[in-house]
């Protein structure tokens, strides 16, 4: 029984962080398509644990890939998520 509530709870914590790493690379594809740093636009992107911040360009698009590692327990299983979006590039 423990260990059943033990498993829901690190599902909780994981889906909770993949929802913040998709949000963080929503926020860090924009300020890199206004022309921010990539070191502001991980700074922006929040306080995720052992954040990961990969950016590219493709087409009139700039492209942003948030990942993190869980803390704690379930970080042991060597789990990441990450979110990916995309912003129209400033063209001004």
């Amino acid at each position: 029984m423990l260990l059943v509530l033990l498993a829901a709870l690190a599902a909780v914590q994981l889906g909770a962080l993949q929802v913040r790493a998709q949000d963080a690379a929503a926020d860090a594809a924009r300020d890199l398509a206004r022309g921010e740093s990539h070191g502001t636009a991980a700074a922006h992107a929040g306080p995720l644990p052992d954040l990961r911040l990969d950016s590219w360009r493709s087409g009139g698009l700039v492209c942003a890939r948030v990942s993190a590692a869980p803390p704690g327990v379930v970080g042991l299983a060597r789990i990441r998520v990450a979110g990916e979006s995309c912003a129209l590039a400033d063209g001004g």
